[in-house]
């Protein structure tokens, strides 16, 4: 898969759980300070990250993903 093709569907899952404009989310929106998520919201799209791409993303990895970027570039890095 693209790093496209992931951003794509991370903006899509954005979108949805945050009820925000797909088109306004970028590499660098964060998503505690630009989508007002708190640390539930936070877990509850790690683990649709997680069903998304089949991969488990641990603890310690999961409070690194800051930005929509970092999302990108985690799931690219750990893809099949």
């Amino acid at each position: 898969m693209t790093e496209e093709e992931i951003s794509n569907k991370i903006k899509t899952l954005i979108a949805d759980n945050f009820n925000v404009d797909q088109d306004k989310i970028t590499e660098n929106t964060n998503f505690t300070s630009d989508l007002d998520a708190d640390s539930i919201d936070l877990v509850e799209f790690i683990l649709q990250l997680e069903d998304e791409f089949g991969s488990e993303i641990p603890d310690d990895e999961a409070e690194k993903i800051k930005t929509v970027g970092d999302a990108v570039s985690y799931i690219k890095s750990h893809q099949g």
